[in-house]
């Protein structure tokens, strides 16, 4: 495990997050940071949309900015769903907003140009990481300074990928302990891992306010100050 300072962890600077919450990609809702998410992956589609700033062929993609699309792929094949065109009775890609970039046109054209390689929905250079398809809320309080703040967490994140979340808040988070009843974390496991369950599912059969029990991470302050 690489250490900083006198905490051992995964260096910050180069850290990648795996997991993106919903209400993330949502932030991501304009041509010059244009996110969005299908079959479970989440995807920075923003050189796409300077590449064809201007082209029509953008419009149904910059209108699903920040949003899930999924709905598009056939999720056997991975590739945009297809149907048999009426007119022509070939087998042609499903786009009800429209037709839009990489997508050939309905019938030959002069101007269409397929030398673009592969279609942007199969290419990894913009994936950014994978989509949460399960969240959870919790609090975290730094004993030090009595502040609370409440992140909404991926069920499947390491404590260090929560961490890496906190940091906004607090820089040096990764010089305290941090602890939940008492007992340290370990921070390679997830919520669950390190016994802390997400009772929501019991608390809507109870018909009860899951909110007025959020699980609470307390923050113990080390010795060193390691600035992230």
């Amino acid at each position: 495990m690489p250490r900083r300072g006198l905490v051992a962890g995964p260096e910050f600077e180069h850290f990648q997050r795996r997991y993106f919450t919903p209400a993330e990609v949502a932030q991501h809702n304009q041509p010059e940071d244009l996110w969005v998410s299908y079959l479970g992956r989440v995807y920075d589609l923003t050189p796409l949309a300077q590449e064809y700033k201007g082209n029509l062929l953008l419009k149904p993609i910059l209108e699903v900015a920040g949003q899930d699309i999924s709905h598009w792929f056939d999720p056997k094949t991975k590739d945009i769903r297809k149907h048999i065109d009426p007119l022509t009775g070939c087998l042609r890609y499903c786009t009800p907003r429209g037709r839009f970039v990489h997508v050939p046109p309905l019938l030959p054209r002069s101007d269409w140009a397929n030398d673009f390689g592969k279609p942007w929905w199969q290419r990894s250079c913009y994936e950014v990481g994978r989509l949460s398809a399960r969240t959870r809320t919790i609090r975290i309080i730094n004993t030090l300074t009595s502040q609370e703040h409440t992140l909404e967490v991926g069920v499947l994140e390491s404590m260090w990928e929560i961490l890496h979340r906190y940091l906004p808040y607090n820089a040096h988070a990764a010089s305290y302990t941090w602890k939940y009843e008492g007992k340290n974390l370990n921070m390679d496991h997830t919520l669950e891992e390190n016994g802390i369950r997400d009772e929501e599912e019991e608390f809507d059969y109870l018909n009860m306010d899951g909110t007025l029990h959020t699980p609470a991470i307390l923050l113990y302050f080390n010795d060193d100050l390691t600035e992230l």
